[in-house]
């Protein structure tokens, strides 16, 4: 049996409604609605997203990295209505004030009911973080691609950007893919929405320097220590950061290959070090996330 073959086992036999969905769309003529419509139940009615789609973090109250976890799946299926009622209430949630640090502006990476549910380390509140822009860098570029030109919420998150923008190019480079990572975000969505509202140049500049020092050298690691790889920065032919990572871009699909596991999922490569139950649940959902991105992944390098 293939990779993909193997792959596809794994999802149909492990997946949850949201991660089907997901798979169905990207590979089986599946419909968009109906990532939609699973994506629907883990929305609150302020409009936030919890109940466990980041997977590391069961809180079902709205948080902002479980919200940015929806705004990813948005942007993984191309999907851009801006007055779809999701994305209206997701507005209102980051609009709403709730789980804002008004002195660092930026949404918090943590919130205290995350403490009351089973979650990994990283997510346990224990007051202020430092500022790092994970996930706000992500979640204004969210707001400045669907808030209507005019909105106050737009107008805060192009003030948000800037801010962001100064501090990455200050502090890049460093070691945090998943600042990284939402930077990424925010560059995408200036570029296509507001490529005025800042130094686009010096911005990309950083943010290629940012990204190879973030791709781990050693790839013996890539399948048991958790380090970043070309894929977890959307790295693809054609993409301004590929030439720079070429050879890593491409070995990755052969790792892929290599570090499949029997049952078709993924190595998981990380544990939540806390006492709460529920990691092994936890990294089933990982290795169909995993399944669905490295069959992307290959498909775009044309590996598949």
């Amino acid at each position: 049996m293939d990779t993909f073959a193997k792959a596809r086992q794994f999802i149909y036999r492990n997946a949850r409604p949201l991660d089907l969905a997901r798979w169905q769309f990207h590979f089986e003529n599946g419909s968009r609605e109906a990532v939609l419509q699973a994506l629907r139940y883990y929305q609150n009615e302020d409009g936030g997203f919890g109940h466990g789609i980041e997977s590391d973090l069961l809180n079902p109250n709205s948080n902002p990295i479980s919200t940015w976890a929806a705004t990813e799946i948005m942007r993984e299926i191309g999907f851009c209505d801006r007055n779809h009622r999701m994305i209206q209430g997701m507005l209102h949630y980051l609009e709403s004030g709730a789980d804002f640090d008004e002195e660092q502006g930026q949404w918090l990476f943590a919130v205290p009911t995350n403490n009351d549910f089973p979650h990994a380390i990283w997510w346990e509140f224990q007051g202020r973080a430092e500022l790092q822009y994970n996930p706000t860098a992500a979640l204004a570029g969210f707001v400045i691609r669907f808030a209507p030109p005019d909105a106050a919420i737009r107008q805060k998150a192009i003030i948000i950007a800037k801010q962001a923008v100064a501090w990455f190019t200050a502090k890049a480079p460093f070691e945090d893919q998943h600042v990284t990572a939402c930077f990424l975000a925010l560059y995408e969505a200036l570029k296509q929405e507001a490529p005025g509202a800042v130094d686009m140049p010096s911005f990309e500049a950083k943010l290629r320097e940012q990204v190879q020092r973030n791709i781990c050298p050693d790839r013996e690691k890539w399948a048991v220590e958790y380090v970043a790889k070309p894929s977890d920065f959307t790295i693809r032919p054609g993409s301004v950061f590929y030439e720079d990572n070429r050879e890593f871009a491409n070995y990755e699909c052969e790792h892929i290959h290599k570090s499949q596991l029997p049952d078709g999922g993924f190595p998981i490569t990380w544990q939540w070090y806390t006492d709460f139950r529920g990691f092994e649940v936890a990294a089933n959902r990982w290795q169909c996330h995993f399944a669905i991105s490295n069959m992307l992944y290959l498909r775009d390098f044309g590996c598949l």
